[in-house]
């Protein structure tokens, strides 16, 4: 996060003549105190094609800054003409606003500047030299381009370290010794347990509760047998009828037994605007 955010520029003298000064009205915020001033500047782009022909117009420290919302008005000399060439005289170039902190650029505004005689006669017909005191300039001050940079601050600078600190007391002791001994003596206690021998008593109580499983099973499939049978006795009285069922239930039996056996059943079968970002990137 930036502690200094760019609020706001107002170009207060818009427009005006090609030599007359720049004059801005600044407005920022600062979250937190700085230890540096701010550095403004405002550079005036002469060439589309070379940038050779650049000025820094004017440069401003600004500090300290207290805590809040900051308004100052920054003014810059015009460019020289002597650095520009005549062909690039008229037209549209940029002008860029620019705030640094300790030498680091953190915000960069960027305005197209359209500069004109102010006759349609001459902008008709433009003499082959420049007659600056008719030229007047046109920021436009309602499009301008915004561009941060993250910076390091004085806050994260001084901030300490996010990883821990080292610890060399934690190395003088060696992995193989403590590592995994208590998960090495349970599994020792497990397979005592599992490997001993059970006890004489533990298998008899085993052998009477199977016994008497069977022998519950048993009686409970007698009573079911003589309830059905009364049942069917009472309902057909037929004694062809009760041989057709009890030959039915014997092959539902056969089945099961071929199910314990592990026999398995078979299963089925599954399917100009170039040019003024030419002039802005510069």
């Amino acid at each position: 996060m930036s502690v200094v955010s760019l609020l706001g520029v107002n170009v207060l003298n818009n427009p005006a003549k090609f030599g007359d000064p720049y004059e801005f009205e600044i407005t920022f915020e600062c979250l937190e105190p700085l230890q540096k001033d701010l550095e403004w500047k405002l550079t005036y782009v002469g060439s589309a094609t070379s940038d050779e022909h650049d000025q820094e117009l004017d440069s401003l420290l600004v500090g300290p800054i207290p805590v809040g919302v900051n308004k100052f008005i920054f003014e810059a000399d015009p460019p020289k003409t002597n650095k520009i060439p005549d062909a690039e005289i008229l037209g549209v170039t940029v002008i860029l606003l620019t705030c640094a902190y300790d030498s680091r650029e953190f915000v960069r505004v960027g305005y197209y500047v359209n500069n004109e005689y102010d006759s349609e006669e001459l902008n008709a017909d433009p003499p082959a030299k420049p007659i600056l005191e008719k030229i007047r300039r046109n920021v436009l001050a309602e499009k301008p381009r915004v561009t941060r940079f993250a910076i390091k601050w004085d806050s994260e600078a001084s901030a300490p370290p996010e990883f821990p600190p080292d610890q060399p007391e934690a190395d003088l002791v060696a992995d193989g010794d403590q590592y995994g001994a208590d998960e090495a003596e349970e599994e020792e206690e497990e397979e005592v347990e599992e490997g001993g021998e059970a006890a004489p008593d533990a298998m008899a109580e085993d052998a009477e509760m199977a016994g008497a499983e069977g022998e519950g099973a048993i009686a409970a499939g007698e009573v079911s047998d003589d309830g059905s049978e009364d049942l069917e006795a009472d309902s057909s009285g037929s004694e062809d009828e009760e041989l057709e069922e009890e030959e039915v239930e014997g092959e539902g039996e056969g089945d099961d037994a071929m199910e314990v056996d592990g026999v398995e059943k078979p299963n089925g079968a599954s399917g100009v605007e170039h040019h003024m970002d030419e002039v802005m990137v510069h």
